[in-house]
């Protein structure tokens, strides 16, 4: 791997800023710690002139993270007053949720009522997107309960400054009462996710039952409003570079580099619960429906990798659905199952929120039952669908959600600053689990084809022979 100099030049002043902060922070200091404020401001310096170069979102989020532990550690006093910047993008973040999910889930529901026709194909497909996703969520909770990374956090810091976080006693009927909405704007306004989302769902489907010619003009309004809440999901994302720092600086001058640590013990849990998932769930379906494993491990590497280096599912999905088909899984399966699991087969993503939502809760000290982490995360992949092709759209959603069951936002910030790789580990699985969906679903139709051979490409040899003749650039 090549490094330009640049790279070099930072890696360099990362070492000597974590060697030279090591030594003036012993007793007695074996350095003036002037030196290692400012060699740690220089790598600040170049980092940022680095992300300059690069002009990546998610590199100047991580900038942002380390300039904002900086500021909370070296002005404590200044870092408190910066909380306002997060504010500012926790609230255009809160005005996204309910267009957004209620537009995607119509879309999502309406735009497939060519489900009667598929019949069979799409109920199996549907049944089976839930069973796994639930098998995530159920991993995902169990993983973050034993390593517990969200607890040990010292608030005594900002226990003023947050609201009452005790969890309100109701009844399993209040509970149960409280999914359905009883006006639409009061759910709204409230934030009120899952109400939004029961009345999106049952929206589509009264949409899905009308004439075509009522329901697609509709359809086009919903699916220009989830366009147009895509666009604005990404103009509010340039935010959050100065949102995360500003939550960063707050929290390391309040609480200091704690919770810092539990974020990369969240990282950690993230990536082993990943690994349990893909052997304990996604290996053994493969071997049930007697899938060629091996065929099919190195068809998807490609994909998965793209998937991985972009943290975007979309960018992998040409190249994924191509290699289903050099599988054996027929084009129409795949063309069906694929697209369709984007929205309701999102095995990675459903696993990260059910550990960061029950993270949050660890890290504000609210101590939840095991019924009240269900509601939670079945919300959370409730309001997922849909919304895969949104840059952190996992960080939309899980802020609407944590909001609604009366948890504090701080510790989501928290996550964001290590969310570039979660989201690499996250969006890769995606990707698998589609792909073995569309196998599954294709062996389950009794249509998988055990011997195929992908045809060899037809070359036209004369525009090879023109392509050849022309200037090397």
């Amino acid at each position: 791997m090549k490094f330009s100099r640049l790279s070099l030049l930072v890696l360099l002043l990362f070492v000597l800023a974590a060697a030279t902060t090591v030594l003036a922070a012993r007793t007695p200091p074996l350095l003036d710690p002037t030196v290692a404020l400012t060699l740690r401001w220089l790598f600040l310096a170049a980092l940022a002139w680095m992300a300059v170069q690069r002009r990546s979102l998610t590199f100047w989020i991580v900038v942002s993270m380390f300039v904002g532990a900086e500021i909370g550690n070296d002005y404590p006093a200044l870092a408190v007053n910066l909380k306002v910047l997060s504010d500012i993008f926790l609230r255009l973040v809160k005005t996204i949720i309910a267009p957004l999910v209620f537009a995607t889930l119509v879309v999502g529901i309406a735009g497939h009522a060519d489900l009667k026709q598929v019949g069979r194909m799409g109920i199996k497909a549907l049944v089976y997107f839930e069973v796994v996703t639930t098998f995530a969520l159920f991993i995902g909770l169990a993983a973050i309960n034993l390593s517990k990374a969200g607890m040990g956090i010292n608030r005594s810091g900002i226990a003023a400054d947050m609201e009452q976080l005790q969890t309100v006693e109701q009844s399993t009927s209040d509970i149960i009462l409280h999914i359905f909405p009883e006006n639409i704007a009061k759910s709204v306004a409230n934030g009120e996710v899952l109400q939004v989302v029961v009345f999106a769902i049952i929206f589509a489907i009264g949409l899905a039952m009308v004439h075509q010619k009522h329901r697609q003009p509709l359809l086009s309004v919903t699916e220009s409003l989830s366009e147009v809440m895509f666009k604005f999901t990404n103009v509010v994302m340039y935010f959050a570079p100065i949102g995360v720092g500003g939550a960063i600086a707050y929290t390391v001058g309040k609480m200091g580099f704690g919770p810092l640590l539990n974020a990369f013990q969240l990282l950690l849990t993230l990536y082993a619960a990943l690994i349990v998932f893909v052997l304990l769930v996604l290996l053994p379906v493969a071997l049930i429906a007697r899938l060629p494993i091996k065929r099919i491990v190195l068809a998807i590497a490609e994909p998965v990798s793209i998937a991985f280096a972009t943290t975007s599912s979309e960018a992998a999905l040409p190249r994924a659905m191509e290699a289903m088909e050099s599988v054996g899984v027929p084009r129409r399966i795949v063309a069906f199952v694929m697209p369709t699991g984007y929205s309701f087969n999102l095995d990675g993503t459903t696993l990260y929120l059910s550990l960061a939502a029950v993270f949050v809760a660890q890290a504000a000290g609210v101590d939840l039952t095991f019924g009240q982490q269900l509601v939670m995360v079945f919300t959370l992949m409730l309001t997922s669908k849909g919304v895969a092709g949104v840059p952190r759209a996992s960080l939309v959603i899980l802020l609407a959600t944590v909001a609604s069951f009366n948890l504090p936002a701080w510790p989501v910030f928290i996550i964001l600053g290590i969310d570039a790789l979660m989201d690499m580990a996250r969006t890769a699985v995606n990707v698998a689990g589609n792909c073995l969906a569309s196998a599954v679903v294709a062996r389950w139709e009794g249509e998988f084809i055990d011997n195929y051979v992908a045809p060899d490409p037809v070359i036209d040899l004369a525009e090879t022979d023109s392509a050849l003749a022309q200037p090397v650039h």
